[in-house]
C-alpha cells in the first residue's frame, strides 16, 4: 500500500488554508464604528449634553429634575452600559431631585481621543470635574455595577463632596479583584476580557453576539430584554473607540490594592442595594460592602438581579427616597 508523505509545501499550504479559514470567520463576525453624529441622532435626545473636559474628552451627560432642589443626585452607569439605564428613576424623581447622569469613556456617548487609557482613577476624575462644572458643591452619588466602584472611590477621595453614596449591586469587593463575575456563570463578555486572546478579538468583534445572552443574564427577565435594548447596547459599543477601552486591561487597574478595611474609611451616610438573582456580581459581595462601610444600610431585593433600578424602578426609586430624605439637612 502507498503511503503518501506530505512535504513541507502540502503543509504549508494546509496551514495557509486553514489561516483563510480563520481569517474569513473573524471577517464575518467583525463590525465596523458607527460615526459618533449618527449615534447621538439615534440616542442621544433633547435631554442630552455634551461637556468638553481635560483629557480632551467630550462627556455626554444629562441634568434634569428640578434645578433648584435641595438634593441633587448624581448617577454612574455599569460596564458597557450607559446613562440611559437610569431612566427609570429619573422618571419618577424628577419632580422633587436634581438628576445628573453622565457617560464615562468609552460608553454611551462620550468622545475619548486615540489611545486614551481609562482607570478607577481617571473615572473618579471624570466624575469630579463635571460636577465641579455644574457646580455642585455636594451631592449624593449612585453608581451600578462598575459605577458602583466608581461611587465608593469617589467617596474615599472626596468625602466633603459626598452627602451620601447609593451602591446599586457594586464591583469592586476584594473578592472580585480578576474579574466583576465569580463563576462560569457570569456573562461571555467577562471571560474573555480576562485573557489577551479574548481582548485582542473584542477590539473588533460585533458585539451583537455577546450582547442578547449578557443582557439576559444581567436583566433577569426576557421581558425587558426589547430588541430596541439590544440594539442600543450594540450600538454605543460600536461609538469610535470604544471597544479598545474597554479591553485594556488596564482599565481596572486601581493605584492601591483594595481589602475589606478600605471601606472602613468611608465616613458618608451609605444605601446599599443588592439584587439576590444577580448572575454578574455574586449578591454576597453587596452585604460586604454594607457589613464594611459604618452605618450602611442594606436592601436586599429577592427577586432582583444586576440591575434593580430597572428592573425594579418603583421599589428601587421608593426606598432611594426614603434613604434621601432621611440625610442630615433634608427637609422632613
Amino acid at each position: 500500500m502507498a503511503v503518501e508523505l506530505k512535504g513541507p509545501s502540502a503543509m504549508f499550504r494546509s496551514l495557509r488554508l486553514l489561516a483563510i479559514v480563520v481569517a474569513a470567520a473573524c471577517l464575518s463576525a467583525c463590525a465596523g464604528d458607527i460615526p459618533y453624529a449618527d449615534l447621538e441622532a439615534r440616542h442621544g435626545g433633547e435631554a442630552s449634553q455634551y461637556m468638553d473636559l481635560p483629557g480632551d474628552l467630550r462627556v455626554h451627560y444629562r441634568d434634569q429634575g428640578d434645578p433648584d432642589a435641595e438634593i441633587t443626585l448624581v448617577m454612574v452607569h455599569g460596564f458597557a452600559a450607559s446613562l440611559h439605564a437610569w431612566e427609570p428613576w429619573v422618571e419618577r424623581l424628577e419632580g422633587d431631585y436634581r438628576l445628573v447622569s453622565l457617560d464615562l469613556p468609552g460608553h454611551g456617548l462620550t468622545r475619548a481621543p486615540a489611545g486614551y487609557q481609562s482607570s478607577p482613577e481617571g473615572q473618579v476624575a471624570v466624575v469630579d470635574a463635571l460636577a465641579s462644572r455644574l457646580g455642585l458643591p455636594s451631592f449624593v452619588l449612585a453608581g451600578n455595577s462598575m459605577g458602583g466602584g466608581v461611587a465608593w472611590r469617589y467617596a474615599l477621595a472626596h468625602p466633603q463632596k459626598v452627602r451620601g453614596l447609593v451602591l446599586v449591586n457594586a464591583a469592586g469587593w476584594p473578592e472580585a479583584a480578576e474579574g466583576e463575575g465569580g463563576d462560569d456563570s457570569r456573562p461571555l463578555v467577562f471571560k474573555l476580557l480576562e485573557n489577551p486572546v479574548g481582548r485582542s478579538v473584542l477590539r473588533n468583534l460585533d458585539p451583537r453576539p455577546l450582547a442578547g445572552r449578557g443582557l439576559r443574564q444581567a436583566y433577569g427577565d426576557e421581558a425587558l430584554v426589547t430588541p430596541e435594548l439590544v440594539d442600543r447596547y450594540v450600538e454605543l459599543a460600536r461609538a469610535p473607540g470604544h471597544r479598545a477601552i474597554l479591553a485594556d486591561p488596564r482599565r481596572r487597574s486601581g493605584a492601591d490594592p483594595v481589602t475589606a478595611e478600605t471601606f472602613a474609611a468611608i465616613s458618608v451616610p451609605t444605601l446599599v442595594m443588592v439584587g439576590a438573582l444577580d448572575q454578574v456580581i455574586p449578591s454576597e459581595r453587596g452585604a460586604g460592602f454594607a457589613q464594611a462601610i459604618p452605618g450602611a444600610r442594606l436592601i436586599t431585593y429577592a427577586d432582583g438581579g444586576h440591575v434593580p433600578m430597572e428592573q425594579l424602578p418603583d421599589r428601587t426609586a421608593q426606598d432611594l427616597r426614603v434613604f434621601l430624605e432621611a440625610l442630615p439637612g433634608s427637609p422632613n
